[in-house]
């Protein structure tokens, strides 16, 4: 299951009464993508709101594909901007915390942990690839990225 499946909604009950609807509370489930994100119902948030739900469309869902904002993009960009965290030597609750306060999202430390260690054997695998068929710069940069994460 990719860590997108277990990003949360932060006070979903909340914004579901605001929005007189209901929605599921991950946040990348094509119904939260269409419900929050398209204009009518941003239109019923609060104020505060308002700001973190447009701040995370801006951040994620601004591409140019055809199928936006169900193409897969802001899945890649949100795990992007956990990994970029992560490289800022945040640990996992300090992360849920910063995704928490930027967006209004949430998920469990303990998943946080999870992808960050997966990520790491991800690149360990790249690397020892790399370096087996003899692609130095890609094992350097897969070694670099690695590093940051660790």
């Amino acid at each position: 299951m990719a860590i997108t499946d277990k990003i949360y909604v932060k006070n979903h009950r909340q914004l579901a009464s605001q929005l007189e609807t209901s929605f599921p509370k991950g946040a990348f489930k094509g119904a939260t993508l269409d419900i929050l994100f398209q204009g009518e119902g941003l239109a019923k948030l609060n104020e505060a709101s308002q700001d973190r739900v447009l701040d995370f469309a801006e951040d994620f869902l601004d591409c140019d594909c055809q199928a936006n904002p169900h193409c897969g993009c802001p899945e890649e960009k949100f795990v992007r901007y956990l990994l970029e965290l992560r490289a800022q030597g945040l640990g996992p609750d300090a992360i849920v915390d910063v995704m928490g306060d930027d967006y209004m999202l949430y998920a469990y430390p303990g998943d946080v942990l999870s992808f960050l260690d997966d990520s790491v054997r991800t690149l360990e695998a790249v690397e020892a690839l790399a370096d087996v068929d003899e692609k130095p710069d890609v094992a350097k940069q897969a070694r670099e990225s690695r590093d940051e994460l660790v």
